[in-house]
């Protein structure tokens, strides 16, 4: 994929984790070595703030404008809990097309009704290798989101597995032709289906990085 790209400039793309991840995920380190530094910088900030423990959406939305400010990207890209901030960050006014991995649509509405009792709960950390607390009130912010009921104002493109042991793939599904049915969808706007694909997708890191490739090209044609 290297050789095949010819780009005149380096393009951010900001890169928002999941939930219980970290920057240094298996996904980003796929992308990191598919896309030509050269032409891709990929700007992957910690989104476990202000804390694992006391972990707020707002706060991780609020990093997501600061880095999309600071180093305006081509492109946003959010794996799972970070596709729910990637359309939040879009809805309040960054202009790049998004890519969402496995978007968590429904995230806390599921999560809410499956808490066993007690706070903090734990919940097991990919990135530290152990389980770790965290604070009840997250999912209950969680459960009140309405930040997938209508698409986003820019073009987005969603990459899902059909297999995805932690988002049903037809919850997606219903959600994607909801956005059809509402007509707001921007041009260029797309579901990708990955055939036998978990919610990790990083056996599938070349058609991420495809298409994050098509959705810069997209924001160079229309510059």
């Amino acid at each position: 994929m290297r050789e095949s790209l010819s780009f005149q400039r380096v393009k951010n793309v900001l890169y928002l984790h999941g939930f219980a991840s970290s920057p240094d995920g298996r996904k980003v380190a796929a992308l990191k070595a598919l896309l030509d530094p050269r032409a891709f910088r990929i700007v992957a900030p910690d989104l476990n703030v202000p804390s694992f423990r006391e972990l707020e959406f707002a706060a991780i939305v609020q990093v997501a404008r600061t880095e999309a400010t600071r180093r305006v990207p081509a492109v946003i890209v959010g794996s799972s809990l970070g596709a729910l901030a990637a359309l939040e960050t879009s809805r309040l006014g960054a202009r790049a097309p998004l890519l969402l991995i496995a978007p968590a649509v429904g995230f806390g509405r599921r999560w809410i009704e499956k808490l066993p009792p007690g706070d903090p709960l734990p919940f097991f950390h990919h990135a530290e290798g152990m389980e770790l607390p965290i604070h009840r009130r997250f999912f209950e912010e969680l459960a009140t989101l309405e930040t997938d009921r209508e698409p986003p104002p820019a073009p987005v493109v969603v990459v899902m597995g059909t297999r995805d042991e932690s988002v049903p793939y037809e919850h997606v599904r219903r959600v994607w032709r909801g956005w059809e049915d509402s007509g707001k969808l921007v041009e260029g706007s797309r579901f990708v289906e990955v055939t036998g694909g978990d919610h990790g997708l990083v056996l599938s890191a070349e058609t991420i990085a495809r298409e994050i490739v098509a959705l810069a090209g997209d924001t160079a044609s229309g510059s």
